[in-house]
């Protein structure tokens, strides 16, 4: 017996109310039925519903916002013909599959020292078999990724050397994955030292290993974090948050691992595409930048136990207003946000505002000794800023953590007006 609408809804852990987005797979026209029949693809099933959503005209290939009614489902639009349609598509196909990236690490590294479980054979449980080391192409990539990966203690403050904290930064920003196309086209290697390359290189030792060929990787389901799965696009996610494979102190078997990885491909992946399409919806909302960069920068603790640093980086477009019959100076503004977890201060946020040579800085801490501390660090920083030159126009520290970080795209992905 076919299963019933509500089996259907409740295999995709749809909740009543609650919506998602859905590709048109096919459009069914039957005799004598005044409206259509649409096969959508929802979270890799198919389900056919009624297509009726007033004058909108649907194709095979458009992506829709589709709602759960009780034991139906409703079409409530389709993506907006916008600039950015065809880099949201493929945002939209990557965003149910993200792994968050310090669970993925810390896994990944625990595989140097734990080894992997091979795949079981029909019917045997993966505890049955014992972990065997990996693969030497996979190890050297694992460690070269470690070595490369700047630590807590390789940014030690006060050392009285402006330029080689700097370098460190701009080298951490540049091989975090994010930019690895970007790199590739300028030096065609693929063993550039890039944590998304680097990852591509685990993974084709895994493969070669079972005498598979990159082809098999794309036929993967990538593991995905629950927290990613519930709020896709909220960026910084809240820190403290992370959640990592399970049973860290369990090995993984190698079909595991490769899903892992291809998670967090995928994480890296969203956060490019987010990135672009935040960018091209710029002069959307006033005020708005005119480009915005998603970051998140692995780095290790002395314990060799991965983090994960998240930062939005945001251009804001020249101040064009006059007061009279002078004219403003015209100056655009950049707008940092960083977001981490340590260990014993806790989840910190900083936000920075930068136009020309005047600076603004808050900070968050959410325990009540780390405020105390940061405050206590102030004058320092101020004294640090303006000894670069820079007139700081506001500082303070805060308890708790900034409101209304959570990124807009998650509800303008979809025009509801269609």
């Amino acid at each position: 017996m076919p299963p019933s609408a509500r089996q259907q809804l409740e295999a995709l852990q749809l909740a009543n109310r609650q919506t998602t987005l859905a590709r048109v797979a096919e459009i069914i026209n039957r005799q004598g039925n005044p409206s259509s029949e649409v096969l959508l693809d929802v979270r890799g099933k198919s389900l056919l519903v009624e297509a009726a959503i007033g004058n909108t005209r649907l194709e095979t290939g458009d992506w829709v916002k589709v709602m759960r009614a009780g034991n139906e489902l409703q079409l409530m639009g389709k993506l907006a013909p916008a600039q950015e349609v065809g880099i949201a598509r493929a945002l939209v196909q990557h965003m149910p599959w993200q792994q968050n990236l310090e669970g993925g690490l810390t896994k990944l590294l625990a595989s140097l020292t734990q080894g992997l479980k091979p795949d079981p054979a029909p019917g045997q449980l993966p505890s049955a078999r014992a972990p065997q080391p990996l693969p030497e192409a996979a190890r050297q990539s694992i460690q070269q990724m470690l070595t490369r990966l700047p630590s807590s203690t390789s940014l030690s403050p006060g050392s009285g050397n402006q330029e080689q904290p700097l370098q460190q930064i701009k080298q951490w920003i540049a091989e975090s994955g994010l930019f690895a196309e970007s790199r590739l086209t300028q030096t065609p290697s693929a063993t550039l030292p890039d944590l998304k390359l680097a990852l591509g290189r685990v993974i084709t030792a895994l493969l070669a290993q079972q005498g598979n060929g990159p082809e098999h990787f794309s036929r993967l389901t990538p593991l995905a974090s629950p927290e990613l799965v519930q709020a896709p696009l909220q960026f910084p996610q809240p820190v403290g948050q992370a959640s990592s494979p399970s049973s860290t102190n369990e090995p993984t078997t190698v079909g595991q691992m490769l899903r892992l990885l291809a998670g967090m491909l995928n994480r890296i992946t969203v956060n490019q595409l987010h990135s672009q399409v935040l960018t091209a919806r710029a002069g959307g909302d006033a005020p708005a930048p005119v480009s915005t960069t998603l970051l998140e920068l692995p780095w290790v603790t002395p314990q060799n136990e991965p983090r994960v640093a998240q930062l939005r980086l945001e251009q804001y477009p020249e101040d064009q207003r006059t007061t009279g019959q002078q004219h403003k100076t015209a100056a655009r503004e950049w707008r940092l946000s960083l977001a981490m977890d340590l260990d014993e201060a806790g989840p910190l946020h900083f936000d920075v505002a930068l136009r020309q040579q005047s600076v603004s800085a808050r900070v968050w801490a959410e325990k009540q000794s780390t405020l105390r501390q940061v405050n206590e660090e102030l004058p320092l920083l101020r004294r640090s800023l303006t000894d670069l030159g820079l007139e700081v126009t506001d500082l303070e520290c805060r308890r708790g953590s900034p409101q209304g970080a959570a990124t807009r795209l998650e509800h303008r992905l979809v025009d509801t007006r269609a």
